[in-house]
């Protein structure tokens, strides 16, 4: 099948996937520069150092996203086993002397002279494409195990080679997005918990065998028997949540920032947003991040074909994972582990990926028939293609 690359049908837009997806990157740019500025200034002798870089990256990343408006998401279908190879093959690069950056004992990242990305952002978009694409294409065998065994390879083989970088918290998110998948395209529960099983299994082994796993999980569990050491970062993001009260301590008026809470324009910027803007602020954040998750699954549910319903699904499930995550680390519910904030962290690569998905998200609404307006259609059952 032949497909133009830019699609020329209706020019319907979903405004507010967009104005959402702007104003959430527009405010993490304020806020990495908030949580940034002075170890900025500190370690580079430029206030603007983390800053500009997330402008560049939301500048790019809107012009991904309108890019993607107007391509026809259709044409993705042709770079399935592409995008699986591509998705593999950088994920198998950072552990390449010269081509994979190191950093705090983690091969993440891969470097081309002064240009760098995290593999990972990269691998699990590419994911996303190769199993909407193979679970359109083979909907019938979805409900067994032999036709569910090449997603499950695929999302395997992309979790360990993250894991070994060590990444656990991405892991976690791919491992998550397969199973959600999975299950929307008809797998039977009973093989995904027959599968659970040893999985959940390999956990206490996983943290066996990396000490820092044990004492994040011992440092979760009572952060105040080594308030030096692993239990410090979430004691600091507890004292900068708990300091902003309801309406936060003012814009730009962080004091965790000032080298107490370490990453705070990264992994822990949600930490700086409450203390700035004080529960109401985050709560906010948090309802923004609701309201874009939920039109990305109202799109799946209107999306014009089985293709564009795993597309959308997919670039839901990964964003809503990541901010669950996110805010559950930095809150203290779960175990710390090194997760950005989608669109707002400081991190180019994370945001140019996001944007670029949901400017797919606006091209398959862009392709449905009265998005929004039909009754709500089940997404393991639906009959048309």
């Amino acid at each position: 099948m032949k497909y133009n690359i830019f699609y020329k049908g209706k020019h319907q837009f979903c405004w507010p996937v967009f104005l959402l997806t702007l104003g959430i990157a527009i405010f993490g740019i304020f806020m990495v520069y908030s949580a940034s500025n002075y170890n900025a200034q500190k370690l580079y002798g430029d206030s603007m150092f983390f800053t500009t870089k997330q402008i560049v990256g939301v500048v790019l990343g809107a012009c991904a996203m309108i890019l993607f408006y107007f391509i026809d998401y259709q044409v993705l279908k042709k770079f399935w086993i592409t995008a699986l190879v591509v998705g593999l093959v950088v994920l198998m690069l950072v552990f390449i002397p010269g081509v994979g950056i190191e950093s705090y004992g983690a091969k993440r990242w891969l470097g081309f002279g002064s240009f760098s990305f995290q593999a990972s952002e990269v691998a699990k978009f590419c994911f996303i494409i190769f199993t909407a694409t193979y679970m359109a294409r083979f909907k019938d065998k979805m409900n067994t195990f032999k036709g569910a065994l090449p997603v499950l390879g695929a999302g395997g083989l992309m979790c360990l080679l993250i894991i070994l970088e060590p990444n656990m918290s991405i892991t976690i998110c791919v491992g998550v997005l397969m199973v959600t998948m999975l299950l929307v395209g008809g797998m039977r529960l009973k093989h995904l918990l027959l599968l659970g099983i040893p999985v959940l299994c390999l956990i206490p082994l996983l943290i066996i065998l990396e000490p820092y796993r044990l004492l994040r999980l011992m440092a979760f569990l009572d952060p105040w028997a080594s308030p030096q050491g692993e239990g410090f970062q979430l004691i600091q993001s507890l004292y900068s949540l708990g300091s902003g009260g309801w309406f936060g301590v003012g814009l730009f008026n962080s004091r965790q920032k000032y080298s107490f809470l370490p990453f705070s324009e990264s992994d822990f910027i949600f930490s700086i947003i409450g203390e700035e803007l004080g529960f109401v602020g985050a709560l906010l954040v948090v309802l923004a991040f609701g309201a874009l998750i939920f039109y990305g699954f109202k799109i799946a549910i209107h999306a014009k074909d089985r293709f564009g319903c795993y597309l959308a699904v997919g670039i839901s499930t990964i964003l809503a994972v990541q901010v669950i995550l996110n805010i559950a680390v930095v809150t203290g519910a779960i175990p710390p582990t090194g997760l950005p904030l989608p669109l707002v962290s400081a991190g180019s690569t994370s945001i140019i990926m996001f944007m670029a998905g949901l400017g797919i998200l606006l091209n398959i609404y862009r392709q449905s028939e009265n998005p929004f307006k039909k009754s709500a259609i089940n997404l393991l059952t639906r009959k048309h293609i």
